[in-house]
């Protein structure tokens, strides 16, 4: 589970990282004191190549600016509240994040002295700039640790001590929340001295949400009692199947022609019409879904059920580019409704995904 960065800053607060004074809204400001920076409250990356991130200096400047925010979508995500924090004087950026090596089974702490830019750029043209540390799950991680981490990548001393500090602090958000990533681009050393997290981002393990309370998080309470299985991914074409390896095929195949898959969405076998409608709507929710690619291999699903959900869907959005390959129990029927309705059945999720690719291409 993703966490908005105001959410992030929060726990960061919590655990004595410093971070700059600010405030969420989604109106209008009666003032400000000083120079200010207004974020976006998406979850996406890049959001500010994307125009996420505004600056200001006066009251009418920010507001404006915040209104500009509210009225535009960052990759997709319609912007709802933004973060207007104080503009910090900027000496030094770094780049602090902590993942799991998945290959090495354990939490790694990755530190740059190039922050504020993408850690892969940084990774490709100066890998020198980046240390790596690998933390035994079975071990505490020490403050010393934090330390002798720092000592061999050129920071002043000065600087140790507190960056040092934070990267501490951080581990144990990482650990205590049950996090997949904690991650601060940039890590800030200001003009006097002080170590502020500029921007903050928390990934949550959503297994472990039995050991959490997470109803204090904006994405779990907007959370959705979906009757599917639905993972969102980064793409711009929908992919609906029934059945976790066919859905998995599916994306093989668009990516084989040359799209990207926005989500990953399994409506399970013996799928009604009502369940297929609200699957069809979950990918027609996103502003950045060009197209759809839908495989049925219907064995206690219907595809009569199948073709009456989409058809209800497209009444109401008529102007989606959609493919459709479906076979098995009813199918006849399906493949009836579907062309009655303008919408043609391929024979083969290949020939599907070749056609879907095919429209999109060609603005069709």
């Amino acid at each position: 589970m993703k966490l908005h960065e105001y959410e992030a800053k929060e726990i960061f607060r919590e655990y004595g990282i410093p971070v700059p004074r600010g405030f969420v809204t989604s109106g209008k400001l009666e003032k400000v004191e000083g120079p200010v920076v207004i974020k976006a409250q998406v979850l996406v990356g890049g959001r500010g190549k994307a125009g996420g991130v505004l600056f200001a200096d006066t009251l009418e400047e920010a507001n404006r600016k915040i209104e500009e925010l509210l009225n535009k979508s960052i990759k997709g995500e319609k912007v709802e509240k933004v973060l207007v924090e104080e503009r910090v004087p900027v000496k030094k950026e770094y780049y602090l994040g902590i993942v799991i090596d998945r290959v090495e089974k354990k939490p790694l702490i990755l530190f740059s002295t190039e922050g504020g830019v993408d850690i892969e750029e940084v990774a490709r043209r100066n890998p020198e700039k980046i240390v790596k540390y690998y933390v035994d799950p079975q071990e505490e991680f020490l403050p010393y640790m934090a330390r002798n981490m720092l000592k061999d990548i050129g920071l002043p001393s000065p600087e140790i001590p507190k960056v040092a500090d934070v990267i501490y602090r951080a581990y144990r958000i990482f650990r205590e929340w049950d996090a997949t990533l904690v991650e601060i681009n940039p890590l800030v050393i200001t003009e006097d001295g002080r170590v502020i997290a500029v921007d903050g981002v928390v990934h949550l393990d959503e297994d472990a949400y039995f050991r959490h309370d997470y109803s204090r998080f904006e994405e779990y309470r907007k959370r959705e009692d979906l009757p599917f299985a639905y993972v969102e991914l980064p793409g711009d074409i929908g992919v609906i199947g029934n059945g976790a390896g066919l859905t998995l095929a599916s994306m093989d195949i668009i990516k084989e022609y040359g799209g990207n898959p926005a989500c990953f969405l399994d409506i399970g076998g013996g799928a009604s019409e009502e369940i297929v409608k609200r699957a069809l709507e979950k990918v027609l929710e996103r502003e950045d879904v060009k197209g759809v690619f839908i495989n049925i291999m219907a064995g206690i699903t219907r595809c009569d059920e199948v073709a009456r959900g989409i058809v209800e869907v497209l009444k109401k959005h008529p102007h989606v580019k959609l493919s459709v390959r479906m076979m098995g129990t009813r199918e006849e029927e399906g493949r009836r409704i579907l062309k009655e309705n303008g919408i043609s059945v391929e024979d083969s999720m290949e020939e599907a995904a070749k056609k879907l690719i095919e429209m999109l291409n060609n603005g069709e």
